[in-house]
């Protein structure tokens, strides 16, 4: 589950999309290098979830181009309250769906399949877990099991959309230690985030997002107090009935 193919990135050249007519990402053009861990932060709305979904190919484009750069398997952690757990499902069958990309719809899961399944709940914490209903599961404990399910789908680029959100210390501090270690072996990180301090402290790189691209870099610079106080006064002018831009 370690063994990348290649480095792999993304590249956005005058990227606009919208719900609907509203505008939500707007003319944003930039890079997620190769082996890349960045933060993407911003107001509320700014439009970092609706990115990241259309990064893993999820929200199509109304304008300009997403263009992966070297391999491209791409895996979403969406947020924790995407997740239905109210439907009976087991632990060990939520981290093999990680495996249906490689599946495919007809093919059955080999024993090497479990294990495989098996070994990302122990690396999450999560041993023994196997046959526990995921209703059954404390915030924490289900992000653990959607990390574990991220483990198995051994992709190049990872999008995170708040990955530490409303879960307890000690899992957010090991999850981050998986997001680390994804970053050392050359894969290409990108999360949506709300703790600046734990950017500023854990993420090279920073996009600020305020539906336009604030700035996007080294996060040194890009959360500097001026494009902070630009973010905060372009949100604070938004009309929640504009159209997206046409031009």
């Amino acid at each position: 589950m370690t063994t990348l193919r290649s480095p792999a990135g993304i590249r956005l050249d005058n990227l606009t999309l919208t719900h609907g007519r509203r505008a939500a990402v707007h003319h944003v053009s930039g890079r997620f290098a190769p082996g890349s861990l960045t933060a993407v932060v911003g107001p509320n709305g700014a439009g970092k979830t609706t990115l990241l979904r259309a990064l893993a190919g999820l929200h199509k484009p109304d304008s300009g181009t997403i263009a992966h750069e070297g391999a491209a398997r791409i895996a979403l952690l969406p947020q924790l309250a995407a997740l239905d757990r109210a439907f009976p499902i087991a632990c060990l069958d939520v981290v093999m769906q990680g495996l249906w990309p490689r599946l495919g719809a007809f093919r059955g899961a080999s024993a090497g399949d479990r294990i495989l399944a098996e070994q990302a709940l122990a690396a999450v914490g999560l041993s023994g877990f196997e046959k526990r209903p995921v209703g059954s599961l404390s915030a924490g404990q289900t992000q653990r099991l959607l990390f574990a399910r991220l483990l198995v789908q051994d992709a190049d680029i990872l999008l995170l959309d708040e990955p530490f959100n409303a879960v307890d210390a000690r899992t957010s501090a090991d999850l981050l230690r998986l997001v680390r270690d994804w970053h050392g072996q050359g894969r290409t990180v990108v999360a949506v985030l709300h703790d600046l301090d734990l950017v500023a402290r854990e993420f090279p790189d920073t996009l600020l997002i305020a539906r336009d691209a604030i700035a996007w870099g080294a996060t040194g610079d890009a959360l500097c107090a001026a494009n902070r106080l630009k973010a905060r006064m372009m949100a604070e002018a938004w009309a929640d009935d504009a159209e997206a831009c046409a031009a």
